[in-house]
C-alpha cells in the first residue's frame, strides 16, 4: 500500500492477511484501501502526518550493530519460525534475515543489527522496493520492547518515511527503540541508516499484552 503514496505514510492493518488468496487495491483521493475478497477492509494506508516521524538516536557502526544483532533473542527462543523479516530459518534471498539485539551499553531496548539487501529482492534499478524497506524496518520495533521486558504483538500501525531507497548489496544498519508504552499498545522507532546517513524512519504501534513499565534486564 505504501508504495502507492509519495512522501511519509501510514499503514493501517485492520485484519488479519488472508493468504493464497486474491485482494483488492484501490486508492481513493490520495488513500489506499486493501480488501479481501468480500469487501472486508484487510488495511488502509493514507499519508502519515509528519509530527509522528521519531528523531533517531546516533547508530552504531556497521561491526558495533552486527555485534548487536547476534544478540537477536529470536536466534535462541523461535518466535516467529517463517517470519519473512526476521527468521534465520529462510535461506538468503527468501527472507531478509534482520536480526536486532540489545546494543552494548546502550539504554535497555536500543536494538540494532545489519541488513543487506539482496539481488533477489532488488527492482530494475538494482534498488531496494519501498514495500521490502518496510518489511526490513517491521519486527525491529517489536524486538525493542521484547528485549526490554516486554511481550511482543502484532505490528497494527506505521508510519513510515523512505528518504532513499537503498542499493542491493549496500550494508544498513537498522536500530529501534522503546518509545511509550500504554496498556495493550507499544510504541517504538525504527531506523535505517547507509554509512551514517538516515535513510528511512519509523513509528510503530504494536498491540499485543501490557508490557513491563521500566526497563528491564534482557
Amino acid at each position: 500500500m505504501a508504495g502507492m503514496l509519495e512522501g511519509p505514510v501510514t499503514g493501517i492493518l485492520r485484519a488479519p492477511v488472508p493468504l493464497e488468496t486474491p485482494l483488492d487495491l484501490s486508492v481513493e483521493e490520495g488513500s489506499v484501501r486493501l480488501l479481501g475478497p468480500s469487501g472486508a477492509l484487510i488495511g488502509q494506508a493514507h499519508p502519515a502526518d509528519p509530527s509522528l516521524l521519531p528523531t533517531p538516536p546516533s547508530p552504531p557502526g556497521l561491526d558495533a550493530a552486527a555485534a548487536a544483532g547476534r544478540r537477536f533473542p529470536g536466534l535462541t527462543r523461535v518466535f516467529h519460525p517463517l517470519c519473512f523479516t526476521c527468521s534465520d530459518r529462510p535461506a538468503e534471498g527468501v527472507g531478509l534475515r534482520v536480526f536486532t539485539g540489545q546494543i552494548e551499553a546502550a539504554p535497555d531496548g536500543m536494538v540494532a543489527g545489519t541488513w543487506t539487501c539482496h539481488a533477489a529482492f532488488g527492482d530494475v534499478d538494482a534498488l531496494a522496493p519501498v514495500e521490502v524497506v518496510w518489511a526490513a524496518m517491521d519486527c525491529p520495533g517489536s524486538v525493542a520492547w521484547m528485549v526490554r521486558g516486554g511481550a511482543g504483538g502484532l505490528l497494527g500501525t506505521m508510519s513510515c518515511e523512505v528518504l532513499r531507497r537503498p542499493a542491493v548489496g549496500e550494508p544498513c544498519v537498522i536500530t529501534a527503540w522503546p518509545i511509550e508504552a500504554a496498556g495493550r499498545k507499544s510504541i517504538a522507532g525504527v531506523a535505517l541508516f547507509s554509512d551514517g546517513e538516515l535513510i528511512a524512519r519509523a513509528h510503530q504501534i504494536w498491540i499485543g499484552r501490557p508490557v513491563a513499565a521500566g526497563p528491564q534486564a534482557a
